[in-house]
């Protein structure tokens, strides 16, 4: 007998209890009792894997699961067979458990009941595996959902898969780079075994059958029966890519968009490619992705697959062969190291995190900001201030405080980690790298640094983009790299960190850099630059953001036709960020994405105009000062500049543009603020500076909605309204433009 210090059989003492009364109450025909008993026999599992019971005990509790699975398998109703075989086996486990803690002698092994579950699957230590049956030679039935009666339990289905899907595709990514790594494949293999449990309680019968296919190849790496190699990595993520269509279909149909409508996506080569890894014959050649999933009838549903490319692609006739790739550096060991962590995360703290509904999460965020707003209002009161009270004065404050607090606490439950977004771009880089022939491993850092998520969810496609950038025109072809001194692999370093009030997104690389007389001589071609002038690397930079612009002489499937950054530029104003490029010719490109950090509340510069109030976003000013004789110059007669520093700037003045007034403040009572957007600065007269403050941004009413010059407005803690200036408008429009506009 294995010494029972060295074991938890408390632990499995008390799951076999609360198997044991779990189907005392099952009863023949019906599936009360079926999801606890196969979270126990998870846990059975688990403990199993860890280590944490002996190794005899493996063959009651592979029972177990083979009873349960034959119950997913099928209608998932309990019948008496079962219902008799899970009992004596249960009734095993504990008389095991208790021979063990008191050093008896091993119970006889149970037999499984014949008229039952089939006999599962072999224990650990068997050495070849049985061949699977023969496919049908045809794909799975279209899926129907029961939108009747399954609404609730489909919609948690398709949100936990979610998160699954994702665990699937970072541990896949980290299992490439360490084949070995148990606790990996261990976790993705808890993944698809989760699938095939929720698939088969709802009779999504396609879903559970590749789910179950899926694990089976991963039980056999986990007795390591199967080397985890190439060919299974890309069956994996094929795998997972097809799960998510399905995932994807569900959603569509719960949206209420072709509804009822049976969902068919293709598996058969899929399948059949698993089972013969399994059976210990390989087919040549990659799987490709999925192709989209199609109803029987009626609409498409369109899903949004990474592809997988082809080996055949990244062939290139009469070139060199792509070197073999270096050994991992630093770098990399530490970003494998962190998702490996994540995913540890991920999977350990389930139960501490509550699933709430975005639409409720933002409506608490603006219910707070509407209090924050009456606080204020009541705290400024002119008729409490007049009171004399120590006490209320007290309680004014101590309600200030906690206004505040909770202010800061429903604007931390609009952000998230950025890490989500940053994992899903090491799967971006591996299938561009492999598709352009290339190699390169990315590098990230700043994964906890926290976003709203609104913000995150918009700058998710322009990062994609830059990112596919990077590595099809930033990095090189390994032979190129060699030929010019570096190495073989290219690196794309992803990086995020807090800088002032603001998040910064760097994405840097170590490839060619930008070719800055080729730029130029396009930009000339296409009319955006006279060839007289002489821009500054700046503003010849800025030049790719333009619409159509590329320099690129092939046009392939994955970039070259100069449609991308400019929808970039566009997003990432959109959000109130800027964005810079930095380059160096033969070391690399890096490019700075300026985010606020909430869209709900914006920092900004209060202005008084004429007795008005304007708000001008902190991250836009550059300076502030009196205006000194002889810095006003004019140009016609009409159009005023200030020398600032030997640099002359346009003068903006609001109250002639808002026709706050009918003659214009004298520029030597006000005082001039200096604002930048896109690199082009505007000198904005006003008549004082107020302070600076936080406020929550609200939206224009029509009346105000056709001022290209206003972003938002605020209720300030007066009870006026403030109006947030769109700094980007100003500085475009011409004065014309904006007194129409007012």
């Amino acid at each position: 007998m294995p010494d029972a210090s060295q074991h938890n059989f408390q632990g499995l003492s008390g799951l076999t209890e609360k198997l044991s009364l779990e189907l005392a109450f099952a009863e023949p025909g019906k599936d009360n009792g079926l999801l606890p008993a196969n979270s126990f026999v998870s846990e059975m599992e688990e403990m199993l894997t860890q280590g944490s019971l002996p190794s005899s005990f493996g063959d009651a509790i592979k029972r177990l699961r083979s009873y349960i699975d034959h119950l997913f398998d099928t209608d998932g109703l309990f019948d008496a067979a079962t219902l008799k075989g899970m009992g004596k086996e249960v009734e095993w486990l504990q008389a095991a458990v208790n021979a063990a803690e008191t050093g008896s002698p091993e119970p006889a092994s149970t037999e499984p009941v014949a008229e039952s579950a089939p006999t599962p699957a072999a224990s650990p230590t068997t050495t070849t595996p049985a061949v699977p049956p023969a496919p049908a030679q045809q794909d799975p039935q279209p899926m129907i959902l029961n939108l009747g009666e399954d609404t609730e339990l489909l919609v948690e289905f398709a949100n936990e898969s979610q998160e699954h899907l994702q665990n699937i595709e970072l541990g896949v990514l980290t299992l490439e780079d360490n084949p070995r790594d148990a606790d990996t494949l261990n976790s993705i293999f808890r993944a698809f075994h989760t699938f095939k449990g929720g698939s088969g309680f709802l009779n999504l019968k396609p879903i559970n059958q590749l789910a179950h296919e899926l694990e089976s190849l991963l039980d056999q790496a986990r007795q390591h029966i199967l080397e985890i190699d190439s060919e299974i990595i890309e069956i994996i993520l094929a795998g997972g890519d097809t799960l998510k269509q399905f995932v994807q279909a569900i959603e569509t149909q719960l949206s209420g968009k072709n509804a009822g409508q049976p969902i068919l996506i293709p598996t058969l080569d899929l399948l059949s490619r698993v089972r013969a890894v399994i059976a210990g014959h390989r087919v040549e050649g990659r799987p490709s992705a999925p192709p989209a999933a199609t109803p029987v009838a009626q609409e498409k549903i369109v899903p949004m697959p990474v592809p997988v490319p082809a080996a055949k692609e990244i062939s290139t006739s009469g070139s060199a062969p792509v070197p073999a790739a270096p050994p991992l550096s630093t770098e990399k060991i530490h970003s494998i190291a962190a998702a490996k962590q994540t995913l540890d995360e991920s999977t350990r703290n389930n139960g501490q995190v509550v699933k709430v509904d975005t639409a409720k999460l933002d409506a608490l965020v603006d219910l707070v900001g509407e209090m924050v707003i009456a606080q204020s209002l009541v705290a400024q009161d002119s008729e409490l201030k007049a009171i004399q009270s120590q006490k209320i004065s007290r309680n004014l404050a101590q309600l200030g405080r906690i206004t505040k607090e909770l202010q800061r606490i429903s604007t931390a439950l609009r952000m998230v980690p950025i890490r989500g977004m940053f994992q899903k771009m090491n799967r971006l880089v591996r299938d561009v790298a492999l598709k352009a022939g290339k190699q390169v491993e990315l590098v990230t850092d700043g994964e906890e640094t926290e976003l709203d998520r609104t913000i995150i969810e918009v700058i998710n496609d322009p990062l994609v983009h830059m990112i596919r950038n990077s590595v099809d025109h930033g990095i090189e072809k390994p032979e190129a790299r060699l030929k010019n001194g570096k190495s073989a692999q290219g690196k794309v370093t992803l990086r995020a960190f807090h800088q002032g009030g603001t998040i910064v997104i760097e994405i840097a690389d170590d490839g060619g850099g930008l070719d800055r007389d080729r730029i130029l001589a396009k930009a000339i071609e296409r009319g955006l630059v006279k060839p007289d002038q002489n821009p500054s690397e700046k503003d010849i930079f800025a030049l790719i953001f333009e619409p159509g612009f590329s320099t690129a002489t092939v046009v392939t499937d994955l970039s070259g036709r100069g449609v991308g950054m400019d929808v970039v530029k566009r997003n990432i104003d959109k959000l109130r960020g800027k964005i810079s490029i930095e380059s160096t010719p033969g070391e690399g490109s890096k490019f700075s994405i300026h985010l606020p950090l909430t869209l709900a509340i914006i920092e900004g510069l209060m202005i008084g105009l004429d007795g008005h109030r304007f708000i001008i976003p902190t991250l836009s000013i550059c300076e502030s000062f009196r205006v000194q004789p002889g810095m006003l110059s004019t140009v016609h007669g009409r159009d005023e500049l200030i020398n600032v520093r030997g640099k002359l700037i346009p003068l903006l003045r609001l109250d002639t543009y808002f026709n706050l007034r009918t003659e214009s403040l004298p520029i030597e009572k006000g005082i001039v603020v200096v604002v930048e957007c896109d690199g082009q600065k505007r000198c904005l007269l006003v008549d004082q500076l107020i302070g600076k403050q936080e406020v929550v941004i609200k939206n224009l009413g029509e009346t105000f909605k056709r001022n290209p010059c206003l972003a938002g407005a605020a209720i300030l803690g007066d009870g006026r309204v403030g109006l947030i200036l769109d700094v980007d408008a100003l500085v475009k429009l011409k004065p014309v433009e904006l007194a129409e506009a007012a």
